[in-house]
């Protein structure tokens, strides 16, 4: 058993790292070095053409350094933005993992969300008591123009964590991609934005897609899919409440990291009582003592839930590291490829049966989610 945990733990590491490592190569198009004849390395210095020789001028060998220097940044940056790709890819599948282990053996969705939206907040506040990072000046005003984002980001946190304990991680994953069909029709009725018919098109293969994997899908439960709407509802809603209360920008060292911690924080403070309401202490204990009789001791129901919020909290500011440093197009490519990466690791971690519908529906869902982003980039 062991040996086939490190095999699938193997793959699923290959899977992570193979599609960064290809998103990486094509970040910001390609960086061709310009070729030099062999047959020109080949010569002799005596042999070679004038002009070579006068490129080895100082003012030539300056303008060479200065080149080298260039394509040597720009090399660096590639790999930067790849390795922060490969860490938000691979901290999204430690998290999805985890996450469901932990619901697995403590069906508690809604402390287990609380327990996520907790773990970032002393790492934050280190960052910023420590000046490792500057910490956000934020009016009164400013966090209620926040809070109706944070509302947006606290729904889609808790609606997939909900999902994901109703379902396979693979199944949330598929009904998460049809996020774009809930986004459009929310942008039309809110803020009055219509795409070209061309972006409405590469709808079709998203809802058809989502439709025939939940037609046979084996582990189908309507709380599942519901909840996944309602995360893709909230996501949707916290993006268009951003782009209505927050064109302006929000207090002071804003940056994407601090908003995300902000964000966070607002949720943790909402949702704690929801969750005391809906998981009393009381429930909460029955269903540990249950965890325990079932063969999880309690220390392991502590690492499990610790791993999954410590994961969420890592994959979320790296993904705003790694998705600030691209420009839309590569975006959805990347959000793409996670999509994918994350549902192979899932069949493969948790032996996931999948019917062979629920393979071409989800492969079909996923490609018009990319055909979606693409259009919209291009045709608006």
């Amino acid at each position: 058993a062991a040996a086939v945990k490190d095999k699938r733990r193997a793959m699923i590491m290959k899977y992570a790292l193979l599609a960064s490592s290809a998103l990486a190569f094509g970040l910001n198009g390609p960086r061709v070095l310009p070729k030099t004849p062999a047959s020109a390395l080949q010569r002799s210095p005596a042999a070679r053409p004038a002009a070579l020789v006068d490129a080895r001028s100082p003012m030539a060998l300056k303008a060479e350094g200065v080149a080298s220097g260039g394509e040597t940044d720009s090399m660096a940056e590639t790999l930067k933005t790849g390795s922060f790709f490969a860490l938000w890819y691979l901290f999204n599948i430690g998290y999805n993992i985890y996450n469901k282990k932990a619901l697995n053996a403590l069906p508690m969705p809604w402390t287990l969300a609380t327990l996520q939206l907790f773990a970032g907040i002393p790492y934050v506040l280190l960052l910023w008591l420590t000046g490792l990072r500057k910490a956000p000046k934020l009016s009164t005003d400013n966090v209620k123009t926040l809070f109706p984002v944070a509302m947006g980001h606290l729904g889609t946190h808790i609606g997939a964590v909900i999902s994901l304990g109703a379902g396979a991680v693979s199944f949330t994953h598929i009904v998460k991609a049809s996020e774009p069909v809930v986004s459009a029709a929310l942008s039309a009725v809110m803020l009055g934005a219509f795409y070209s018919p061309i972006t409405y098109l590469t709808l079709l293969p998203i809802v058809g897609g989502v439709a025939l994997a939940s037609l046979k899908e084996l582990s189908f439960t309507w709380l599942g899919f519901g909840s996944a709407m309602m995360s893709n509802v909230s996501s949707a809603l916290r993006g268009i409440l951003a782009k209505q209360s927050m064109g302006g920008g929000v207090g002071e060292n804003m940056n994407e990291t601090n908003l995300y911690a902000v964000m966070t924080m607002i949720s943790f403070a909402v949702l704690l009582p929801l969750s005391l309401i809906v998981e009393p202490p009381k429930a909460l204990a029955t269903a540990i003592d249950a965890a325990v009789a079932a063969g999880t001791s309690k220390k392991d129901l502590a690492i499990l839930s610790a791993m999954s919020g410590a994961y969420y909290y890592l994959y979320n500011e790296v993904a705003f590291l790694a998705l600030g440093r691209v420009n839309p197009v590569t975006h959805a490519v990347g959000n793409t490829i996670k999509r994918v990466v994350i549902i192979i690791a899932s069949v493969i971690a948790f032996n996931t049966p999948i019917s062979g519908l629920g393979v071409i529906g989800s492969s079909i869902a996923i490609m018009g989610t990319l055909l979606y982003s693409l259009a919209k980039s291009k045709y608006g």
